[in-house]
């Protein structure tokens, strides 16, 4: 679910007017957008990229392994599941409001096909320096930095936050993964966490989560397994309980899902958990540090 910069890129909604916008944002910052998608306009060319049809049409012609939607909510499910058939290895849905039988059958076929979906309702995913999927602002030197931080967030406006922090503190990223906002995603934050674990270019894990469902809970196994520091903010600290606040998942049912909920199973598990974004950069840096010392005694016990 990293994106590198041999990834090929399918866009589909490419001619529209943010599908047109962000696809060029995507080409400058050196994405491999290799194809749009739009039935009516299809055997033209936008963006210096061919149109097709479909996605399998695209995938017979040369192929992608990453399809991005621009697709409004009522045709989402068939755009989906027509880059799922096709082949795609992932796809990034950036559409929100999609029916929630829709996103049932989205997830059903991708299930079926071996795709991961990122979203629905996600900003999209970057890795600085290589390419971005989505409308995360990575072309911004003040927000997206090479370096060894992996970044995990349900919302793209809070991770941008947390992203800019980071590079204020010293801080790049090795990879933002914008998980999405919506009750039934396709990639958890647990996913995310195994993911930035095993990726060789990250050695610290910046985990931004929210109040509802949990996920955060859920992750927490993974925290107290791995030796890579995992920091964390965890907004909703303030809400009221029994109401949705923000994203569609964002509502509390019972102690699962609270902040003291989240914030006590994270800590149980090791991480460091900061009362406001700016304080990550410093609980960062004192978790690495004092992973440094342990790494450097075993050497010397060794």
């Amino acid at each position: 679910m990293i994106v590198r910069k041999s990834d090929r890129v399918l866009v589909q909604g490419i001619t529209g007017k943010q599908g047109t916008f962000w696809t060029e944002q995507m080409q400058a910052y050196g994405t491999t957008v290799v194809g749009g998608v739009n039935p009516k306009k299809a055997g033209q060319s936008h963006c210096g990229v061919p149109i097709f049809a479909t996605a399998k049409e695209a995938m017979a012609s040369g192929g992608f392994d990453v399809s991005v939607m621009f697709i409004p909510p009522a045709a989402a499910k068939a755009a989906a599941i027509d880059a799922i058939e096709a082949g795609a290895k992932t796809v990034v849905c950036l559409t929100e409001h999609i029916p929630s039988h829709d996103v049932m059958e989205m997830h059903a076929a991708a299930a079926e096909h071996g795709t991961r979906i990122i979203g629905p309702n996600t900003a999209g995913i970057v890795t600085p320096g290589e390419g971005f999927v989505g409308i995360m602002p990575a072309f911004n030197p003040r927000v997206f930095q090479p370096g060894r931080v992996g970044v995990i967030s349900r919302s793209g406006s809070l991770g941008t936050l947390v992203c800019l922090n980071l590079v204020r503190g010293g801080h790049g990223q090795s990879a933002f993964l914008g998980i999405g906002g919506d009750p039934m995603i396709g990639t958890t934050t647990k996913d995310a966490l195994a993911a930035l674990i095993d990726d060789p270019g990250t050695d610290a894990i910046a985990l931004v989560g929210e109040i509802g469902g949990s996920m955060e809970e859920e992750a927490a196994e993974l925290v107290a397994k791995t030796d890579k520091p995992v920091v964390s903010f965890i907004a909703g600290r303030a809400s009221p309980p029994g109401k949705k606040m923000g994203h569609a998942g964002a509502i509390v049912t019972g102690d699962r899902g609270s902040y003291a909920s989240k914030r006590g199973a994270l800590e149980r598990a090791g991480a460091v958990v900061v009362d406001v974004p700016g304080d990550l950069p410093a609980a960062l840096d004192a978790l690495m540090a004092e992973a440094a010392k342990r790494s450097g005694a075993q050497r010397l016990a060794d």
